[in-house]
């Protein structure tokens, strides 16, 4: 399965913990080098230590996008790890990219792509096994890592995952 990140799933599920759901859901997962740079994985930041595994595992692999031309296009809106995130998806039409993003996410769908989200992740996670709990998991990724959650996806989710109070 051909997957490409944008930065926000990937420095996320590394600040909780939870990066390797990726590989276990995706297999390889490819990285323009906009969102290499973005992830700062050289400096002592939360999640940089499981960033730089990952890249050494060979699960998260740097690609060089070639359709600089989209590239550019996308920056009209979209900041440069997402629009070379996207142009890359495009470009070795990828079965899903990582977005959290709404813009972006917008502009994927609108060139066929398939946006899937950290929350996604997780949510599949869950249902496979792998989280032990939703709520969690979410508590720790606006607490530890300052995501956004719209209070009716949150109940919405935690619905979902039978974990609403």
């Amino acid at each position: 399965m051909l997957v490409v990140s944008n930065t926000s799933p990937l420095l996320n599920l590394a600040i909780i913990d939870h990066l390797f759901l990726l590989p276990q859901q995706f297999g390889q997962v490819l990285i323009p080098q906009a969102v290499l740079t973005e992830l700062k994985i050289d400096k002592a930041l939360p999640g940089s230590s499981r960033l730089r595994k990952a890249i050494d595992e060979g699960w998260l692999v740097p690609q060089t996008v070639s359709n600089i031309s989209l590239v550019a296009l996308l920056r009209r809106q979209l900041h440069q790890g997402e629009s070379e995130a996207i142009a890359l998806a495009v470009e070795i039409s990828a079965e899903s990219i990582l977005l959290d993003e709404k813009e972006a996410r917008q502009s994927a769908r609108a060139l066929g792509l398939y946006p899937v989200g950290i929350l996604g992740v997780l949510l599949k996670g869950l249902h496979g096994g792998t989280v032990a709990s939703m709520k969690v998991a979410m508590d720790r990724l606006q607490r530890e890592a300052g995501f956004w959650i719209a209070p009716a996806l949150l109940n919405q989710l935690l619905q979902e995952s039978g974990e609403l109070d």
